[in-house]
Formats: C-alpha cells, structure tokens, sequence
C-alpha cells in the first residue's frame, strides 16, 4: 500500500513538473506572437506622428485650403482632422501604454493570451488609423503629376 501511495505522488509529481513545463512553452509562444505583432505595427507609430504635424499645418492653413478649393466644408474638413488626430494620438498612447504595462517574460500563459489579445486590438485601431488617414488626407494634400 505505501508503495502504490509513493508511486501515486511520484506521478502526480511527475505530471504537475509537465503541466509546468507546458504552460512555461505556451507562454512563451504567447509572448513571442505578441512580439511579433508589436514589431509589425510599431513602426506605424512615426508616420501617425508626421500626420499629427501635417494635421495641425492644415488645420492652420483652412482659409488657404478653401481658398484653392472653394466647394470644401471647412468645417467638416476641421471636425474630420480633428478626429483623425485624436485617433492617431490615442492609437500611439496605448501603444505606449502596452509596452510599458507588458511582460514579456512572465511564464503565465493567460496572461500571455490576454496581452497576445490586447496587441491584436492594437493592432485593428492602428489599421482603422492608416486607413482613415488615407481617407482624409490624401485629398487635402497636394500630389505630384
């Protein structure tokens, strides 16, 4: 009988060790995708800081903008680019915020997941950003022909 008890702990033991070891490979898979997703938008973080500049030119210069294009609603134009910019500001803050907040280390698989989740929202708000950045400014911004 203490035998069997002996070899009952010893497996359970065992089994707690590779559970262990598991979750310590899940989290690390885990930290390694939130990487890899942080590295792919990261970058985006300068360019939403030079539309920041080119907002505030514009927004600066309505009256020459309405000048060349009479039709434009300056004030639908000044609502839209300040959106936009609160968009772009909040979208390189939580950024910010993300890479102060993580841990990319920690063995912990949920919160890997967890952090893996909240970089892939990231990620959508940054792609909502370029997308209406092209949107709004590339017909208030002079093209080469």
């Amino acid at each position: 009988m203490k035998k069997l008890f002996v070899t009952a702990a010893a497996l359970a033991c065992l089994t707690a060790a590779c559970q262990n070891a598991q979750d310590t490979n899940d989290a690390q898979a885990l930290s390694a995708k939130a990487i890899e997703i942080h590295d792919l938008i990261m970058p985006q973080v300068s360019t939403f800081d030079k539309h920041t500049v080119l907002i505030d030119s514009l927004l600066g210069n309505l009256a020459s903008l309405k000048a060349g294009n009479p039709s434009l609603d300056t004030n639908a134009t000044r609502e839209q680019l300040s959106t936009l910019k609160a968009d772009l500001e909040s979208a390189t803050d939580n950024m910010m915020t993300w890479m102060k907040e993580y841990t990319p280390d920690s063995t912990d698989a949920a919160y890997q997941q967890a952090e893996v989740d909240r970089i892939s929202q990231l990620k959508t708000a940054f792609e909502k950003a370029t997308q209406d950045a092209e949107r709004v400014l590339v017909p208030l911004t002079p093209h080469d022909k």
